[in-house]
């Protein structure tokens, strides 16, 4: 199976330096709609599906090579070397910044930047580590999620997505949820909301930008602080955004601080 079957790749724009942009949770390359034609004119831009997600081949799904994020860093991998990317900057949100951070880490000659969008690199709180989220909180959020994962998606979606005032941003991530294969989804919440990639920070030497949203259920302002602190050639942007999703709910200021870090 070709790897851009395989993730549902899509490249687009002009430019020569690439920009590959990498969904959350639940998500497709979809969510980044309003953010790539901002770029379209002075950077080829890479849009691709993890497997299990969008217009991805969900038979290439594999429960042992996905049990950990490394498995989808390695596709990352050979995306870059099927299109043959030359010093790309990868754009990742929210798990998928992980999932950059790891492939950087493994081919650190391949990325000239990351740009992580709401990063964790745990979301449970150990000891004096602020993830967000209690060992119980994520065991009930999984126990909930494998009983009635529609029902969890409805429910979750929109106080993910933040933003009340504006209802139709949580219903539209509550669509993409509901659309994504609900077997993969649970199994991926698993890989993503028991990782542990706290003590990969500090391998990271790809310069990094975090942009952190003002307030984030998922990740919360903490959380952008400590992976600003363990990884040594990084800058941090809090954001006025509110919410998991500035991609969607804020693309403007997410624009403008991806382009002052470029």
């Amino acid at each position: 199976m070709r790897v851009t079957e395989r993730n549902n790749v899509n490249v687009r724009g002009t430019g020569e330096k690439a920009l590959i942009f990498a969904h959350g949770f639940g998500c497709d390359q979809n969510m980044w709609r309003f953010v790539t034609p901002a770029f379209e004119d002075t950077h080829k831009i890479v849009l691709f599906d993890n497997v299990g997600a969008g217009k991805s081949d969900s038979s290439a799904y594999n429960k042992l090579k996905y049990e950990t994020l490394q498995g989808y860093a390695d596709d990352v991998l050979e995306i870059c070397e099927a299109l043959e990317l030359e010093r790309p900057v990868f754009v990742g949100h929210s798990v998928s910044s992980m999932i950059g951070a790891l492939a950087a880490i493994q081919a650190p000659e391949m990325f000239e930047k990351l740009i992580m969008v709401g990063p964790s690199p745990c979301y449970i709180n150990k000891e004096d580590y602020i993830g967000g989220f209690s060992q119980e909180d994520i065991l009930e959020l999984l126990e909930s999620l494998d009983s009635n994962y529609l029902g969890w998606s409805t429910a979750t979606a929109p106080a993910i997505m933040g933003n009340p005032d504006r209802p139709e941003l949580g219903e539209e991530l509550t669509n993409s949820f509901c659309r994504t294969n609900p077997e993969i989804a649970k199994h991926f919440a698993r890989t993503t909301f028991l990782s542990d990639n706290r003590a990969d920070l500090k391998k990271l030497q790809t310069k990094s930008l975090i942009l952190q949203c003002s307030d984030d259920m998922i990740a919360p302002v903490e959380v952008g602080e400590f992976v600003h602190r363990n990884v040594a050639d990084s800058e941090m942007i809090l954001l006025e955004a509110t919410g998991h999703c500035p991609n969607l709910s804020a693309p403007e200021e997410t624009i403008a601080a991806i382009k002052s870090f470029l």
